[in-house]
């Protein structure tokens, strides 16, 4: 199962990369929207969780499941969120102000 969350992530990561290289302002946030998933899911998988033990430390059992991978992945979803947010209010105002989301036509624009 880890092998597959990975392949996956692989895939996002990819489909990410092909957005951030992409013209358009909204791709561009788009893709690192993609990236920030894709990076949950690679930190997902590497925190191990198979399902099989509790996540609270009882006297009877002696493993326990280790909650620091998926308190660092909610801290990150919260900050992407609010990035990403930040950012498509950012795009929107950009759209406002010059009629266009074309990166290649915002380059070199001066406000009048």
């Amino acid at each position: 199962m880890e092998t597959l969350i990975i392949l996956v992530s692989g895939v996002l990561v990819t489909v990410a990369t092909y957005l951030l290289l992409s013209k358009n302002l909204t791709k561009v946030i788009l893709g690192t929207a993609v990236l920030t998933h894709a990076v949950h899911l690679l930190l997902m998988a590497m925190g191990g969780f198979k399902g099989d033990t509790v996540p609270i430390i009882d006297n009877n059992s002696d493993k326990y499941v280790d909650a620091l991978p998926q308190a660092l992945i909610l801290t990150s979803i919260v900050i992407s969120f609010a990035v990403t947010a930040f950012f498509l209010v950012l795009a929107y105002q950009v759209n406002n102000q010059t009629q266009t989301d074309d990166l290649s036509k915002l380059r070199g624009y001066r406000h009048e």
